[in-house]
Parts: C-alpha cells; structure tokens; sequence
C-alpha cells in the first residue's frame, strides 16, 4: 500500500469504474457505485446509497448521499443518483432519498456549484446549473436546461419547469412554468427566457408562440381559469403549449406571481383561481 493509498478510506466493496481518479482524505462507504472516468477531488464524503455516472467531477469537501435532514427518515435504503457528465464544485450536500420516493436524482451534465444543497426526494432533470448557495428543500422537481442564480431558495414540492432562469437571491414558494425568467420580489414572471431558447435552438416563432401564452397568462390581468381557456380557445395548439397548460394544470402549489402594466406603471399581480 502507498502513502496516498493509506490516506483514504474506501469500502472494498464500493464497486468503482475504470480509470477513476480518488483523492486524498476522500471516504467511501460500502453501498458505492462509481462510473468509469470519475474524479473525486479530497475531503470528499461519499455515504452508502450514491449511484454515480461516468465522466463526473466531485470538488473538495463534497458531501454525496449522506442521509436526509428529514425527522421522518427511519434509515431505510434509498438512494442519491448522480448522471453523467455532472460537476458538483466544492461543499455541496446531496442527501439521499426517503421512503416517500425512494430516491434522490441529479440529472446528466448538471453544475452544482459550491455549497448547493439538494434535499431529499427532489429531482433535477439534465443540463441544469445551480449557482453558489442554490438551497433546495425536499421533493422538488426541476427541469431541464433550468438555471438559479445563487442564494435561491426554493421551498419543498415546488416545481420548476425546463428552461426556466431565476435570479440570484429569489425565494421560490410557487410553482414556476417552463420557460420563463423570474424575478423581483415576491418572485414574479419576468419575461419568456427568449435567450436560452434561442441557444436551445428554438425558433423566433416558437418563442414568440410561447410569449403569446404568458402575455395571457400574466400580463393581461386575467385570473388563472380565464387565461387557460382564452389559450386554449385562441392560441393554436402546439408541443409547447400543452406542455405549459399541462404545467399549470397540475400545479398543486400555486404559480408564481404575474404582473401587468397599469398607467404607465408595472404592478405585480396574483395569479387567481376564480
């Protein structure tokens, strides 16, 4: 055994890929699984229950599938899934599930930078960035391509849909439609996010397709139940909106705020059910 090898303590079950590069000072449990091409920086903790994909990077002081901060957790088996290609920066904390999901998930090609934390049971689809200090409660769903600048806070079983972009320091209580920018507080519809959908490839007509549904949904002053029926009766059909009808339609906690303009003035407005 060498020096280095002798400064980490690696479970020999933990069954680890090809060509994975461990660290110093790095702790890895039984319950381990490591795809191939991974790098595991020092101080790394990775408890039982981690399931990591290939070509991951994991910066020094991160802490990988410890289990939840959650009063109900009982020990029972769960685990924290971590895709591909995933870069998690330095002290992050990514608890793993409880008995309610099961699991924990972490999409492909994600960056989670330092000091993310990821609670227990949320879901993280692919591509997505989470900026220093993103701190997300239990059972959140996020989409694809969405991005949170730092110091958010997003609230348990809030949904975030694909290529949303929210601003740095909000608070997230409601549920936030697939492609939007939000902002302001209380957190409100700040536009379409008309520049991530362009480096997606979209084209200036479905981004404009989509800013017809929020100038109905948001900017008109319509109450929620209005605004569906005047989309659905008067914007034609397409992937896009029914993807965001659907959205809206399971939306258990409320949407974020809208707004409108009102003499010259922006005035934030409740999206209202009646």
């Amino acid at each position: 055994m060498s020096f280095s090898d002798s400064l980490r303590v690696i479970h020999p079950n933990a069954k680890i890929g090809k060509n994975v590069t461990i660290s110093p000072f790095v702790v890895i449990e039984e319950d381990v699984v490591i795809g191939d091409n991974t790098w595991i920086g020092p101080n790394v903790t990775i408890f039982n229950g981690a399931r990591i994909g290939e070509r991951c990077r994991i910066f020094p002081g991160a802490s990988i599938s410890a289990i939840p901060q959650d009063l109900k957790f009982k020990g029972e088996n769960t685990t924290l899934e971590i895709g591909n290609g995933v870069t998690v920066r330095e002290f992050c904390t990514l608890n793993r599930g409880t008995s309610a999901e099961g699991r924990t998930v972490i999409g492909d090609n994600c960056l989670l930078m330092a000091y993310v934390h990821v609670a227990h049971d949320s879901v993280i689809g692919r591509h997505c960035v989470l900026a220093n200090n993103v701190t997300l409660a239990g059972h959140i769903t996020i989409g694809d391509y969405a991005t949170l600048g730092g110091m958010v806070a997003v609230h348990q079983f809030v949904r975030i849909g694909d290529q949303v972009m929210i601003g740095g320091g909000s608070l997230v209580g409601k549920d936030v439609p697939p492609y939007v920018t939000a902002a302001r507080s209380p957190l409100s519809y700040a536009g379409v996010n008309s520049i991530g959908l362009e480096r997606r490839k979209f084209t200036h007509e479905e981004i404009h397709h989509i800013e017809d549904i929020y100038r109905v949904l948001f900017v008109r002053g319509h109450s929620v139940r209005r605004a569906l029926r005047i989309i659905e009766e008067e914007i034609a059909p397409s992937v896009h909106r029914e993807y965001i009808l659907n959205f809206i339609y399971n939306a258990k906690r409320g949407l974020m705020k809208g707004f409108r303009s009102l003499n010259g003035k922006t005035r934030v407005a409740e999206p209202v059910l009646e």
